[in-house]
This record gives structure tokens, C-alpha cells and sequence, in this order.
């Protein structure tokens, strides 16, 4: 489904942003509420990210929010004076620290394509006092920024819910500066994955269909134009681990078993040529 019909692809931009969506109104509406994990779902992906000193300089809703693989922000050195983009901001958590770390005459911006997602990591913004971010309302496949603009491309957990994974790569070309880095938490697979998965949109949403070998990572990376592809596994998904991630999708465990082991968390890095 890398490859999407434009009716999966509407589909499955529909279900992501719906659920999303209900993922920031619950944060929104319920000042208590805890941490969410990856895309939404009570999964082993997202655990002890953040250190305490990065989370206590942002609102608790940020964290609340935060439905991450990987902390990006620690993949690349961010200096002052950086334009940073993160791809999929939800909640704000990475474009907060991000903008803090290239203060004072850097800046962040963070891209969303859901309104309810948008709504809190501005008010996350307000709170914390930032000014040197922005948040905008679009896709990662259209990134509504000019070419050259960015000196550092950072995402988490997201790009494996596109329907164009390759398409997202060359507008993260595009939009960094020569020299400008590609620094990205995601979720990668090694070896086959069965077909029911990955025809499975609550799989997909859950980010285990939609994940990208990590060859094939590389080969699309290549083909925006990166150089000094490095793919690091930051975690390998077991057994008990995959039963959490798709025990929820209707999957039986001869399903879940077949994953055991191919499923990985991962810090992605690349370069756009000087």
C-alpha cells in the first residue's frame, strides 16, 4: 500500500487525521489526561522518550499528546540560528524543544495536516511562553514552505502513515538548504510483512502496515537525492510486543507471530548534498 489508489490513499488520510483528531480532543477536553503512545493506540512503541529535564520544560499536554517512536530532536546537533521542521507535529512536544535549543535567532516550525492536533500545540505554544515556532496546517507530501528554507528536517513516528512515502522524501529535499539535515524517528520493518497486515488500515494507523523496509528507506531516500543514508535500530519489537501492536487490529497470534523480530524502531538520518 506504499503505492496507494487515490481511494486508499483518501481513505486512509481520513482515518489518520480522524483519529488523531480524537487523540488531541481528549487532551484538549481532559486537562488530566496522560500520555498517549504511537498513533493512538496503547502500544509498546512509545516508552521513556523524553528525559525528565526536556518534559519539564514543556506543558503536560505536550507530553500528553506526544504519540512518538523516538526522540528527534536528540538525532542531530541543533545549534543556534536553525530553521527546524518537524513532519506531523501533533501535539507540539519536538517543534517546543526544538525551538528552544535554536534560540534565540533560530526557528521552528511544525506541520500537521488535523485541525484538533493544530489547536493544542498552539495553546502547548502559548503556554510555554515559545515564540520562535510556528505551527502550520497541511500535508507532508505538500509542504507549504519554499524551496531551500530549512536547515533540518525532523519527524517522529510519522512518515511511515503516508500513502506516499516517496513523495514526503523529495519535499523534505526540497525544502532543506544544500547541506541540511534529514533527522527522523520511525518505524521500520526487515523482511516480509503478510499481506492481511498490510491491507489492514487499523494496522496501518497503528503504524505497523504502512512501515517501510528498511532497504526500500534507503533506495527512496537515494532517489530524493540524500547522501549519508544511516538507518540505526533504536528497538526491536518482540513477540509480546507485536501481540500489543496488533492484538487490537483483529490480528490472531499465528499473524502476530509472523512479525516477531521484523519490526523496529528507528533513528533515520541523511544529508541533502552541499
Amino acid at each position: 500500500m506504499t503505492h496507494s489508489s487515490d481511494t486508499d490513499e483518501t481513505r486512509l488520510v481520513e482515518r489518520v487525521r480522524d483519529d488523531y483528531g480524537r487523540i488531541a480532543r481528549h487532551v484538549l477536553d481532559t486537562p488530566s489526561a496522560q500520555s498517549s503512545s504511537c498513533c493512538g493506540h496503547d502500544d509498546p512503541i512509545t516508552r521513556d522518550l523524553y528525559t525528565s529535564e526536556e518534559t519539564a520544560t514543556i506543558p503536560d499536554a505536550a507530553g500528553a499528546a506526544s504519540l512518538g517512536c523516538g526522540n528527534p530532536t536528540a538525532l542531530t546537533e541543533l545549534r543556534d540560528g536553525d530553521v527546524v521542521l518537524d513532519l506531523g507535529s501533533g501535539g507540539g512536544i519536538d517543534v517546543l524543544l526544538s525551538a528552544r535549543r535554536v534560540a534565540p535567532s533560530g526557528f521552528a516550525y511544525g506541520l500537521d495536516m488535523t485541525d484538533e492536533m493544530l489547536e493544542l500545540a498552539r495553546r502547548n505554544q502559548a503556554e510555554a511562553g515559545v515564540e520562535n515556532a510556528e505551527f502550520l496546517d497541511g500535508r507532508m507530501e505538500d509542504i507549504p514552505l519554499p524551496d531551500d528554507s530549512v536547515d533540518v528536517v525532523i519527524s517522529n513516528c510519522v512518515i511511515n502513515l503516508s500513502a506516499d512515502k516517496a513523495q514526503v522524501l523529495r519535499e523534505a529535499f526540497r525544502v532543506l538548504r544544500p547541506g541540511g539535515r534529514f533527522a527522523v524517528a520511525d518505524v521500520v520493518v526487515r523482511g516480509a510483512i503478510d499481506p492481511r497486515i498490510r491491507s489492514s488500515v487499523e494496522a496501518w494507523v497503528g503504524c505497523v502496515a504502512g512501515a517501510l523496509d528498511d532497504e526500500e528507506y534507503r533506495a527512496l531516500l537515494a532517489q530524493a537525492g540524500f547522501i549519508g543514508i544511516d538507518i540505526a535500530p533504536t528497538r526491536v519489537y518482540d513477540l509480546a510486543d507485536a501481540g500489543e501492536l496488533l492484538g487490537s487490529a483483529g490480528f490472531d497470534v499465528d499473524e502476530v507471530t509472523a512479525i516477531d523480530g521484523r519490526l523496529i524502531s528507528a533513528f533515520v538520518r541523511a544529508t541533502k548534498p552541499a
